[in-house]
């Protein structure tokens, strides 16, 4: 499975409901949170950040559009968010996509039509949102930030440019030569590829405290890999 870096909340009352939309998520590669009410949800999203909301918009404290809103005015977030709801009627389809969603479903649904309209989503919104998401690590490469559970991560230029190299190839072995390709684009060749090593050194330091398991591995004799997952 081919992990996309990405990760959604979905946030329904209904356990069943949860499940079933993590299973065709997580299947399709990408990384599931759950709430059961807003509360929940908003705790999460200033946590963890995520790329996409999947919501019901009846829940028990407080509804999915006052959440949507939340997300659009308060947060001044652009991720996509998407509804898929009991409420069935016009009214309540035109007042979510009103408030902010990107689409909006009703129950009972399709799970394989779900997953295909957030693939449309995520196409159709790419250039609000590109941040990539693994291990609870998010990279917004646009702001040049990189937290860990909401927790701000400070790397020099180079370990940003570095770790964002690295999270655009999940788990694939990237060679010395290649990193420095990316790194020093107009000067590699003054630069040896010890240069790497020192930045995946301190690079892992960066993160040594947050992670108990490897976060890039040496590929002896070839290069680093980050592990995904």
């Amino acid at each position: 499975m081919k992990s996309r870096g990405k990760s959604i909340l979905v946030v329904d009352d209904n356990k069943d409901i949860r499940n079933r939309i993590k299973h065709e998520l997580e299947n399709a590669g990408f990384q599931v949170m759950e709430a059961a009410n807003c509360k929940d949800a908003k705790e999460i999203f200033l946590t963890y950040d995520p790329c996409f909301v999947i919501s019901e918009a009846e829940l028990d404290d407080l509804n999915g559009f006052e959440l949507c809103s939340w997300i659009r005015t308060k947060q001044k977030s652009a991720i996509p968010i998407v509804f898929v709801s009991q409420l069935t009627s016009d009214e309540d389809k035109i007042n979510g996509l009103k408030i902010g969603a990107d689409d909006y479903m009703t129950k009972p649904f399709n799970s394989r039509e779900l997953l295909v309209r957030v693939e449309t989503v995520l196409r159709r919104t790419a250039h609000r949102c590109n941040k990539i998401t693994f291990r609870e690590i998010t990279l917004k490469p646009l702001k040049g930030e990189v937290k860990y559970q909401g927790i701000p991560i400070s790397l020099t230029l180079h370990e940003f440019k570095l770790l964002y190299f690295l999270m655009r190839h999940p788990n694939q072995t990237l060679s010395r030569q290649q990193i420095l390709d990316e790194l020093y684009p107009n000067d590699h060749k003054m630069v040896s590829e010890r240069t790497v090593d020192v930045h995946i050194l301190k690079l892992r330091e960066k993160f040594k405290n947050h992670l108990e398991e490897e976060l890039i591995e040496t590929v002896r004799g070839i290069g680093y890999r980050f592990i995904a997952f």
